[in-house]
């Protein structure tokens, strides 16, 4: 699959998929526990960064909004959001999900390799299980960075989500993690609609086979940006379900500070 067919592959899937994944992304939004758990994290993280500045001073990219959930948490905390995705289903899905907050928020459909901003555009760029399924990854954090002002943030929350398609321990462990759901009853939103789709796209998706966070680092070190990782966000963020049926692809968060 080349690259072109890789974009056009996605943005077909998640055109159809935007009403299933939006039910997901609300019930996050319900759930009092991982909307606070969230926003904490979200929130905390750019304080430490930005100090005392107003919320309402510091602009915001969320880069791949998908149905709205970090859009409506910074929107609620009073941040200067703007959020783009590749398809315009999905931002209809945001739009509703966030109600009255959704006019404190710009929406603009866009792809996340070729921001059409200025350079210098954001002081904080967040983006949640975007990368994983890019088809240029080794490109897009030069654009990411590009539009951040010197001395802003950029918040990134992935796992190796696929990368059991190619490593046979990771292949056991995820196998694992079905099998505990099913045993438990836990809601495992690793299977079910679309996913033999998603399964043959995320086969071409280059980052499908790296190990991660390690690409990462690799990658934003060679651009000369101070970065660093948490391996431990998902303890943070994550219910007791998604601990179970998500515990062979622990969620990470790369920061990349522009110098």
């Amino acid at each position: 699959m080349s690259s072109a067919t890789l974009y056009e592959s996605n943005r077909a899937y998640w055109t159809r998929r935007a009403p299933g994944y939006s039910l997901v992304s609300r019930r996050e939004l319900e759930g009092a526990w991982q909307r606070q758990a969230w926003k904490s994290e979200l929130c905390e993280t750019l304080t430490r960064h930005f100090g005392r500045r107003k919320a309402h001073t510091i602009r915001v990219l969320d880069i791949g909004t998908g149905p709205g959930f970090f859009a409506a948490l910074l929107a609620e905390a009073g941040f200067c959001v703007t959020a783009i995705d590749l398809t315009a289903a999905m931002l209809h899905e945001a739009r509703v999900n966030l109600g009255q907050l959704s006019s404190r928020v710009e929406f603009l459909q866009m792809d996340a390799e070729q921001l059409g901003f200025p350079d210098a555009s954001f002081d904080a760029v967040v983006t949640r299980n975007l990368t994983w399924n890019l088809p240029h990854p080794e490109r897009v954090y030069t654009e990411w960075l590009r539009v951040l002002v010197p001395g802003g943030v950029m918040l990134n929350y992935d796992a190796n989500w696929y990368r059991y398609l190619f490593d046979e321990h990771a292949r056991k462990s995820w196998d694992d993690d079905r099998r505990r759901s099913a045993e438990l009853s836990v809601c495992d939103d690793n299977v079910g609609e679309g996913f033999d789709e998603m399964e043959r796209i995320a086969h071409q998706a280059p980052l499908s086979r790296a190990l991660r966070p390690a690409w990462d680092l690799r990658v934003l070190g060679g651009l000369g940006v101070a970065a660093s990782c948490d391996p431990d966000v998902w303890k943070r963020v994550w219910t007791s379900d998604e601990k179970i049926c998500m515990a062979s692809t622990p969620l990470f968060r790369v920061t990349a500070v522009k110098t």
